[in-house]
């Protein structure tokens, strides 16, 4: 029974020494089904029983009871004599709580009678019985040792499994600032060249390439974190068919464009309009990467049953059936007897856990090689309005204090944002950084997080939140470290926003264009966040 004395389960011999049906008795309180005998004014085996449950419940330990007349219940209602010898024994969670407890009983009926009727021959069955009660009660004992252990075994399991989802998110984080930051470099070192030297063709191959390689450090954190189950959404209520549109219009212009079906109506969703355009590029990207050039690929959205039905079809080489849903997997790259496509095997599986994210699924279908392909994500509609959409218009330039102790990219992001009309002041050290800003207002502050010093960006933003000369500056945590944790104490210490690298210009500009007007409008006085 749990330990609010409801019965869970009973074993065939009980069942029969009760008279009563175990699967009628399961789920109902203990004393509802094993009542007193109404018809015996002395009868207390209810109250014995509940005591001795209630003694276990508050020790977690056993306890064996004396003989007790517990009159039983017959299918007929009529109550006939019983003698019992009980003993109640807790089951432990990790923390030490009676979770259940197991009620045992030997039927000593025939032992009363017995003395009843022979003295001499009971006290022959009585030994007997009391050794067996003796040993019944050691192997409680023994079963209560080999519990603990075996809770003790399990914490320590417990304590290391989370040891190593640690250093696992320690590890992410890590892979996740060493290899954005070149990446970071090397866009704003493209960037700067792109206004010195326009047009030049090298230009949109290295533009090309960083993306691939933003992408691939993308799905690389994303699949981790999908497997960790660290990947989290911001979600409100949009119109799926506007993120259609958007994910189409960034297609690479070289790129024949999907036969789109979108309804007449709106088709609102809860989501996140990062991860799901994020998905919507994985299943186009998976359908150009196994069709060749001229095959055509559709994009069809509808609304069935309640639910957003999106599906992505494409005439390639198609796969054989029983092989859907291992696609979905990380790292799994099906033969489909063709020009073997390229990427590392993870933009189905991230898009299985961003669906999953939103309380939908994904599923792929095919008729067998040579049929092509459909992959179909479900996502629940929601009643709730979509927000109006807010333009931002375009900012003023702007006195800004950029801190990062990566030369090259400090330098390159400088160059960048002086020929966009800034005003940059660069401070590569959190010292410098701290004594620039002691002593000069700014409109808004870049600071990435990691600077190779027992100063990093966390600390600056609590500092500069002190001084009354950047109270209510705007600060931005510029940084390769872009988990959702990274966020969190980077706001925690006074961060406004956070941005991960590279930077994209445009968004960008608007996030200071907000940032920078909110802080327009925040009165001063004293710091909440002191």
């Amino acid at each position: 029974m749990t330990a609010d004395f409801t019965i869970v389960t009973v074993n065939r011999a009980y069942a029969r020494a009760t008279m009563v049906d175990p699967a009628a008795v399961a789920g109902r309180p203990m004393f509802e089904v094993f009542p007193d005998n109404p018809e015996d004014p002395g009868a207390d085996g209810v109250g014995n029983l509940r005591r001795s449950l209630r003694t276990v419940v508050d020790t977690g330990r056993p306890d064996t009871m004396a003989l007790q007349r517990y009159d039983i219940r017959e299918p007929d209602g009529r109550f006939v004599v019983r003698y019992w010898s009980p003993v109640n024994s807790p089951v432990l969670d990790d923390a030490g709580r009676v979770v259940l407890i197991v009620h045992r009983v030997q039927d000593v009926t025939e032992l009363i009678d017995l003395r009843e009727q022979d003295r001499e021959r009971a006290a022959a069955r009585l030994q007997e019985m009391e050794a067996d009660l003796y040993t019944r009660a050691r192997e409680v004992q023994q079963v209560n040792r080999q519990l603990r252990e075996a809770n003790a075994a399990l914490a320590a399991a417990t304590e290391e499994l989370r040891a190593q989802q640690q250093a696992k998110d320690r590890f992410i984080a890590t892979l996740s600032h060493e290899l954005r930051n070149p990446l970071a470099s090397a866009s704003a070192a493209l960037d700067v060249l792109g206004l010195d030297i326009a047009g030049h063709q090298a230009h949109a191959v290295l533009r090309r390439q960083l993306t691939a390689l933003s992408r691939l450090t993308d799905d690389l954190l994303d699949a981790a974190r999908v497997a960790t189950g660290n990947l989290h959404a911001t979600r409100h209520p949009l119109d799926l068919r506007t993120l259609v549109h958007a994910a189409l219009d960034d297609l690479p212009a070289d790129l024949t464009r999907p036969a789109v079906t979108l309804p007449d109506e709106p088709v609102v969703i809860d989501g996140d309009p990062v991860r799901l355009g994020q998905m919507l590029t994985n299943l186009l990207d998976n359908a150009r990467k196994h069709t060749r050039d001229g095959a055509a690929v559709t994009v069809h959205l509808d609304v069935r049953d309640g639910q957003a039905e999106l599906r992505v079809r494409d005439t390639g080489p198609g796969f054989d059936p029983v092989l859907a849903d291992t696609l979905f997997d990380p790292f799994t790259r099906v033969d489909t007897g063709t020009h073997a496509p390229s990427g590392l095997g993870l933009g189905l599986a991230i898009v299985r856990g961003i669906a999953e994210l939103h309380q939908g699924a994904v599923s792929a279908h095919s008729a067998g090689p040579g049929t092509g392909a459909t992959f179909t994500v479900r996502i629940p509609l929601t009643t709730e309005a979509v927000p109006p959409v807010g333009e931002h218009p375009a900012r003023r330039a702007l006195r800004m204090l950029l801190v990062d102790d990566n030369t090259d990219l400090a330098r390159m992001y400088a160059t960048t944002l002086r020929r966009r009309g800034d005003t940059v002041t660069v401070a590569t050290t959190a010292r410098d950084a701290l004594a620039i800003a002691g002593s000069t207002p700014f409109d808004v502050i870049l600071c990435d997080l990691a600077l190779g010093e027992d100063v990093d960006g966390y600390e600056i933003a609590r500092r500069l939140r002190r001084n009354t000369l950047h109270r209510h500056t705007p600060l931005v945590a510029v940084s390769g470290f872009s988990q959702d944790t990274d966020r969190q104490r980077s706001r925690a210490a006074g961060f406004d926003a956070h941005v991960a690298k590279p930077l994209d210009l445009a968004d960008l500009d608007t996030l200071l264009a907000r940032v920078v007007d909110g802080a327009r409008s925040t009165p001063a006085g004293p710091d909440p966040r002191r």
